[in-house]
């Protein structure tokens, strides 16, 4: 194999992205990494200091935008909660679709590294957000599976249109939330 020059940052970061997408982040190891962009592995440490970190830099905006709707929703309750969570949720996940779609399937074990903890205490607040605050557990299955499904849908088509999917991602959403709101003869 021919070596490369000393490959860049954002080289080593798009391989990282294509290699997880393709055998998944468990499934990828740094040598896989640096066999893609023609360089070392030492080159690769170079640049990051191990899958973790590779990782982290791929997500940081999807998480800085997730921050940004766990604070907007903080003061929120109610149907204006679930309003926002789910359109806040839907823009996210059709910005980062490419993102999403790395994670699929490893969700639950990637939450579970110390990088990403506080990412299961903001996912936490937005079930909290979409079922309104009710705490009650149908509430909270309706809200999970949504999450799931637009998560899933994005990988999914993401190849469709942003001004295409997005409103069915939201039409989705009002559908699996309408029977969350509140009926007069409580």
């Amino acid at each position: 194999m021919a070596r490369h020059t000393p490959q860049t940052h954002d080289e080593i970061l798009a391989a990282a992205a294509r290699r997880f997408a393709v055998t998944g982040y468990r499934g990828t190891s740094l040598q896989d990494i640096a066999r893609e962009v023609g360089c070392s592995k030492a080159t690769v440490l170079y640049h990051f200091a191990g899958k973790d970190a590779l990782l982290a830099e791929l997500l940081a905006q999807p998480l800085a935008v997730l921050r940004e709707l766990d604070e907007r929703l903080a003061p929120l309750g109610g149907a204006e909660a679930r309003r926002v969570g789910a359109e806040g949720f839907v823009d996210l996940a059709v910005r980062f679709r490419r993102e999403i779609a790395l994670l699929r399937g490893e969700f639950p074990e990637l939450l579970a590294q110390p990088t990403f903890a506080h990412v299961q205490a903001m996912s936490e607040r937005l079930i909290a957000a979409l079922t309104g605050h009710t705490g009650r557990l149908a509430d909270r299955i309706t809200a999970l599976v949504l999450l799931a499904g637009i998560s899933e849908a994005c990988a999914e088509f993401a190849d469709v249109a942003e001004d295409e999917l997005r409103p069915a991602l939201l039409a989705v959403a009002r559908r699996a939330l309408a029977p969350l709101d509140p009926v007069d003869n409580d």
